[in-house]
Parts: structure tokens; sequence; C-alpha cells
């Protein structure tokens, strides 16, 4: 055997162990036969290259090519079509935005990253036959749109669960979006740094999942725990590929760290007294995105309450085989999904 062929065996035989790797302990069913038709329309192109000398029958045959979307986008994000933020009315409001130097450069800052979405549709394509797979009599139009808001939102659902996704939220992590308004919240280091391409598909998948929830079951820490700790169980089988890190939009220093140190998680929860408080004060950034986790080491992620819940709810359903994805969501009652998991965390 010649050395290249020497070199592509043992390159081969190195990626066959990492994907096993990568999929250890998962039962990935074979969703290739599922017809999934997606198409992404890239509104934002449509809507910045619209002849401004002749906007209104320009705007009407936009609004006709997007009936639903632009109507969303036009009244509730742009709000170009409510007369309290656009006096001057629709079409010169449209104008005035697609012209504005600063929205023109971000604009075409959107179009240098994402120059082609072949890529991206490919992963939604695949996304989707999971979703039709384990979800097969929900709606899903296979319709993705994407648009600009001037940092105003990241994504939504509309009509058939067709997904809206904002460009400028996904401009990478080493975009400035901190210079351009240092006071938002949303731009803060530990959530700009998965406002990147990697995290598109994930948190477009992610509206999906919380609108098959709905919103927590109680108040109480446990409640969000299991919430969202069902939440990453359908992600993670809508995902099978994706890695944790991407899933839980942490680092992966973070997730080993959170792997390592469940025992000690599940103790520091119960010696604070944290599952049954009704508080929201004192665990919000244990189930919310957060630089941290107070009371813990500086390791420590936020919403480490989340990944807990998620360790819960895998050993529930380990323990529950017959439970059907349908029969988890429909399970609104924390506390016996505890009980029933028999949860123990690993040392």
């Amino acid at each position: 055997m010649n050395v290249k062929n020497w070199l592509f065996l043992f390159c081969a035989l190195l990626l066959s162990i990492y994907a096993c790797e990568c999929s250890k302990g998962k039962d990935i069913p074979d969703v290739s036969s599922i017809p999934v038709n997606v198409e992404i329309k890239r509104f934002e192109q449509d809507l910045f290259n619209l002849d401004t000398n002749n906007i209104g029958p320009e705007l009407m045959r936009l609004e006709e090519k997007y009936p639903v979307f632009s109507a969303i986008f036009f009244e509730k994000i742009l709000g170009s079509k409510d007369s309290t933020v656009a006096p001057e009315g629709h079409e010169k409001y449209v104008r005035g935005f697609i012209t504005h130097p600063p929205i023109r450069q971000l604009y075409d800052t959107c179009q240098v990253v994402f120059p082609d979405v072949e890529k991206l549709r490919q992963d939604f394509e695949q996304a989707f036959r999971f979703y039709k797979y384990y979800f097969p009599l929900e709606p899903l139009s296979g319709e993705v749109v994407t648009y600009l808001s001037e940092y105003t939102i990241g994504g939504f659902l509309y009509d058939e669960n067709s997904i809206g996704i904002g460009l400028d939220f996904y401009l990478g992590e080493k975009y400035p979006y901190m210079q351009y308004n240092p006071a938002n919240p949303n731009f803060s280091q530990y959530l700009t740094r998965t406002f990147n391409r990697d995290h598109i598909v994930e948190k477009s998948m992610k509206l999906l999942v919380e609108d098959l929830l709905g919103p927590p079951p109680g108040n109480k820490m446990l409640d969000h725990m299991i919430h969202n700790g069902k939440q990453l169980y359908i992600l993670d089988l809508l995902l099978p590929h994706a890695p944790d890190s991407v899933r839980l939009e942490y680092s992966q220093k973070q997730v080993d760290w959170c792997n390592d140190n469940e025992a000690n998680l599940w103790a520091y929860f119960i010696s604070e007294k944290l599952l049954y408080s009704t508080d929201w004060s004192k665990y919000r950034k244990m189930v919310e995105p957060s630089p941290n986790s107070p009371g813990m080491p500086d390791e420590a992620p936020g919403r480490t309450g989340n990944w807990l819940g998620w360790q819960i709810v895998k050993a529930f359903m380990k323990k529950n085989p017959d439970t059907s994805l349908d029969e988890l969501i429909q399970l609104r009652d924390a506390q016996e999904i505890l009980d029933r998991s028999k949860y123990k965390p690993a040392r």
C-alpha cells in the first residue's frame, strides 16, 4: 500500500471515529426520504433594490410578492404603517429607511456576509425533515424569509410556521454590535458570541419548539427548569448532528464545565432551596440568558438550571421509553417529571 492510500484510509478512519463520538448514545432516524421543499427568500434584497423614484408602485409589487410577511414587517417591525411612528406616511418612511447611509451600510454588510444561502437552505432542509419526522401533523411551509431591521428583532414565526430571519443578528461575533448601541443589553458579549451563521438554524428551530411548548406551567424554578429542559431535549432530536455548544449557546469550555459539575450543580440548587423558589430575582439567571450563575464559580455559565433540566428530562424519557414527544409536551407537571425520572446526578 502506498503512502497516499494509507493516508486516505487513516483520515477516513479518523472521520468515522469522530462521527461515532459525536452521535454516541443517539438513535438518529433516517429521514432522507421525507420530502421537504425549503425556499429561502431574500426580502431585504428586494426591499433595498426598490426604485426609490417610483416607490409607490414598487412597494405595491413587493407587498404582492410577500403578502403575509410584508404586512408583519411594515406594520410590526418597521412601523412604517403606523402614523405615530411614520407621520410622513408609509412610502416616504420606507424610502428614508432604505436610503439612510448607516442602514445602507448595514445592508451591504449583510450581503457580504451572506452572498449566498444555499448551504443555509440545505441545513434548514435537514432540520425540517427531522421536524416532520417527529411532528408530522404540525404545519411547516418550508418558507424562510431573510430581512434586516436595524437590530430590532432576530427572528419570528408567521403563517404556516414560516420563519423570518433577521440577518443583522448574525454578522459574526467580531462584528462591533456594542459600538452601535452600548446601552443595548442584547449586545452583551455573552449573547453576541452566538450572533453567527452556526446559530441561525438552531435559533430558528427554537422558535418552532417554543411554539410547541407554550409558556412554562408555573412560577417555580423547577417549572422553568423542566420546561426549558424539554426545549433542549427536542432541539437535540431536531438537530442531532449539532454540537451541544450550539444547542446550548455555550462555549465548549462551558459545556465541559457543566458535564464535569453535574452533581455539584444539583447539590447547590438543593442546598440553596432554589428548586421550589418562586422568587424570580433569585433564580432568573439560572434559567434565562446570563453571563454567569450567581453563587457558583466564575467558570459556571448562565442558564445552568436549563442544562440540569435537560438532564432530568433525558432521565425521564429513558425511564419512560413509551412516552411520545407529544405526551412529553402535554405533561405539564414538572414535579411528576422529576419524580418519574428517578434522576440521580452523574458524579
